[in-house]
């Protein structure tokens, strides 16, 4: 299948993330897209208060060629709100969301747009655990991440072994036609749960991971686990 100029939207949310964000972004934006893609970086900052934005602004300027668009919130919202954020500024095809702590590597993007292009699928996500070289960080988030899989395949017949994972790839149309309500991390089962009930069977793809400490700045607590599992129940059972 051609392309047709293609465009994937990457949506990255930053709060305080002055430690990684420089990194990431220059991987972003040295990152070649499968079949000629093209690619626009969407920075929110969720009213960071280090120096993430004047390394985002660095960026930009160091790179005026690149198709880099800039938002900020005045307080603080969540990542949720980030991504609804970043949702309105993304004019591309496909769109992602990459979470500026360098767990996840951007050539793996490659992987899920690979799948979308060729199978003409609205959705994909990228899996942690279909990769088995894989660690994680904590014992804890492992289980929860495995319970909040398990909790969907149940409640929205789904086959998915990665619910909560970043990498979540979709055909633009379909993620701005979803009416989200979120504002924190629950923004992963809540777009789950309304992708299941519009009747999308999500694919998953292996993709690598290379987890933080919250030493290192990981933000997700014990809660949004909960919160996650609230966010499925809830969708599933009203309209």
């Amino acid at each position: 299948m051609e392309n047709d100029c293609k465009t994937l939207s990457i949506i990255v949310p930053v709060y305080n993330e002055e430690a990684t964000l420089e990194c990431l972004l220059e991987k972003l934006v040295r990152l070649k897209l499968v079949n000629g893609t093209g690619k626009e970086i969407v920075i929110v900052n969720d009213c960071s208060h280090d120096r993430s934005e004047g390394i985002a602004r660095e960026v930009m300027a160091r790179y005026p060629d690149v198709a880099i668009r800039y938002a900020r919130h005045e307080v603080n919202s969540g990542k949720g709100m980030a991504i609804r954020t970043g949702i309105q500024y993304v004019t591309g095809d496909y769109v992602v969301v990459q979470d500026a702590d360098l767990e996840y590597e951007p050539q793996d993007l490659n992987l899920l747009l690979d799948y979308l292009i060729t199978s003409e699928k609205k959705v994909v996500y990228g899996s942690r655990f279909l990769e088995r070289e894989n660690k994680h960080s904590y014992r804890s988030f492992y289980l929860g991440g495995r319970l909040v899989s398990l909790l969907t395949n149940v409640l929205y017949r789904q086959r998915l072994t990665d619910e909560p994972t970043c990498y979540k790839m979709f055909d633009t149309a379909l993620l701005k036609s979803i009416p989200l309500r979120c504002t924190g991390f629950e923004f992963c089962p809540e777009v789950t749960a309304k992708v299941s009930k519009a009747g999308y069977k999500i694919k998953e793809l292996p993709i690598h991971y290379y987890p933080r400490s919250i030493q290192e700045g990981k933000k997700i607590k014990w809660y949004d686990g909960v919160e996650a599992i609230w966010t499925l129940l809830k969708y599933r059972f009203t309209k």
